[in-house]
C-alpha cells in the first residue's frame, strides 16, 4: 500500500525555497500597512479633540519675555558710516511695517486703561486694538528714517512676547538703565514707556489674526563721552505683577543688551 505524505501548511516540502523571500516581504508589507493605519487613526482621533482657536494644552508661563529690535543683543556701529548701521535701520523699518496706518485701519480704536475683553463674544474672530507707529514719535522712522543712528542717538524698540489670556495688573511700563557711573538720558515713546492694558488679553494667533503687540521705544541720548565705550543696557517691565527678577531666566520680563557707538 502506498503511503501519502501530508505536508504541513507553508512547510518547505509544499512551498519551494524560492518562494520564502516573497512571503517574508508580503508579511512585512501587511504588518507596516497595519501600523501606518493605526497611526493615521490615532492622529485623526487626536485632531478631533483639538480647538482651532484655543490650544488644548498650554505651558503655564507666568510672565512674558522681553525682546528688542534691532534683533541683536550687540549693537555696534560707527555713526559716520551709514553702511555700519544700515542693517539696524532696515531691521527696524521692516519690523514696524505692520504698524503703518494702512495696516492698522482694519483694527479698532479702544478705550485706554481698560482690558479689551471679548470672552463672551460668539464670534471666534476677535477684534484687535490699533497701535500706530506714529505713537513712537522720534523713534517711529517717519520723521527720521535713520532712527537716530546717524547722530549717535539710536532708538531701540521693545515688545513683550505674546501669552494667551495674559492680563497684567497695575500699570505696566518699561524702564531702562545703563550700567555706568554717570547716567544716560533717555526718551521713551509712548510717554514714560507705558504699556496700555487695552492690548490685553491676547486670544491666540487664529482668533486674534490682526493683533499686534504694543511697543515701547527708547531713544538713547548718548554724548561724546559715551562714544567708543561698550555700554550695557538693561530694560525691565515695571509697575505690574509681571516678573522681572528670575535668575533662572534672563529674558523673563527683562532684556540686557550691549551698545557701542564710534565716531
Amino acid at each position: 500500500m502506498m503511503l501519502l505524505k501530508v505536508c504541513p501548511l507553508f512547510s518547505s516540502c509544499c512551498i519551494g525555497r524560492n518562494n520564502q523571500p516573497a512571503l517574508i516581504l508580503l508579511f512585512y508589507l501587511v504588518f507596516y500597512c497595519f501600523l501606518a493605519g493605526m497611526f493615521a487613526l490615532t492622529m485623526w482621533v487626536m485632531l478631533l479633540t483639538l480647538d482651532d482657536y484655543v490650544p488644548r494644552y498650554r505651558d503655564r508661563v507666568p510672565s512674558p519675555g522681553l525682546v528688542i529690535r534691532p534683533n541683536s543683543l550687540d549693537i555696534l556701529f560707527n555713526k559716520s558710516e551709514p553702511q555700519k548701521y544700515d542693517q539696524y535701520v532696515r531691521d527696524l523699518e521692516s519690523f514696524l511695517r505692520r504698524y503703518n496706518d494702512s495696516q492698522q485701519e482694519m483694527n479698532e480704536d479702544c478705550t485706554p486703561g481698560d482690558y479689551r475683553l471679548q470672552d463672551n463674544s460668539e464670534d471666534m474672530n476677535k477684534k484687535a486694538c490699533r497701535f500706530k507707529r506714529a505713537s513712537l514719535s522720534l523713534c517711529s522712522g517717519l520723521s527720521d528714517p535713520n532712527f537716530g543712528y546717524h547722530e549717535g542717538k539710536p532708538c531701540i524698540v521693545l515688545k513683550m512676547n505674546r501669552i494667551i489670556g495674559l492680563k497684567p495688573h497695575g500699570d505696566p511700563y518699561i524702564n531702562c538703565t545703563v550700567k555706568k557711573d554717570s547716567p544716560v538720558q533717555m526718551h521713551y515713546f509712548p510717554s514714560e514707556g507705558r504699556i496700555d492694558k487695552m492690548y490685553f488679553p491676547y486670544y491666540g494667533r487664529k482668533a486674534h489674526e490682526n493683533y499686534v503687540q504694543p511697543l515701547v521705544a527708547v531713544k538713547l541720548l548718548l554724548t561724546k563721552e559715551d562714544y567708543n565705550k561698550e555700554l550695557t543696557v538693561e530694560c525691565r517691565v515695571e509697575g505690574s505683577n509681571l516678573r522681572n527678577n528670575d535668575e533662572r531666566d534672563k529674558f523673563l520680563g527683562r532684556v540686557t543688551f550691549r551698545i557701542k557707538v564710534t565716531e
